[in-house]
């Protein structure tokens, strides 16, 4: 007979839990032969979705960690476009802002305004995009943003999404 490891109470055979303390005991097979079924919880780890989510939560930095970690088509894809479009902006961000700048004054008042203006709607578009992304990868959609999905298919590795 066997006993519970935190409480000390036997236990019945076959039994996946104490019936005194609720402690899981460990897996339970039902009937034997080819209608076995294990009723352990599934694997750890996260769901597609879930995972999908969080390729878009730190922007690029984010995508590029699950494209290293993560080998599901779905999720690499959602990490590569991820890259993609918020590395896209990032860059557009820093070219918007240092291209606007005049080499021996600074920023000249006109210049700032139009700085400010187009750096706006990029964080606008930015935000934007960072909501979609992440509400249609955690619905399991595959959005593709126009320009961004071939390359990203192609930095994901799958022609099939």
């Amino acid at each position: 007979m066997a006993f519970c490891t935190k409480c000390g109470s036997s236990l019945a055979d076959g039994l996946a839990v104490c019936l005194q303390c609720g402690t899981p005991t460990g897996p339970v097979v039902m009937a034997a032969g080819p209608t076995a079924v294990d009723a352990t919880p599934a694997a750890a780890g996260l769901q597609e979705n879930v995972a999908g989510l969080l390729c878009y939560a730190l922007g690029w930095l984010t995508g590029i960690i699950f494209l290293l970690i993560d080998k599901r088509p779905f999720v690499r894809f959602h990490a590569a476009q991820s890259v993609v479009v918020f590395g896209a902006l990032t860059l557009l961000r820093i070219v918007v802002t240092y291209g606007l700048m005049d080499g021996t004054f600074g920023w000249h008042f006109g210049l700032l305004a139009l700085w400010s203006m187009i750096s706006m709607l990029i964080s606008l578009l930015t935000l934007i995009l960072w909501i979609l992304l992440m509400v249609t990868a955690f619905q399991g959609k595959m959005f593709q943003v126009p320009i961004a999905a071939p390359i990203a298919k192609n930095i994901g590795g799958s022609t099939k999404i």
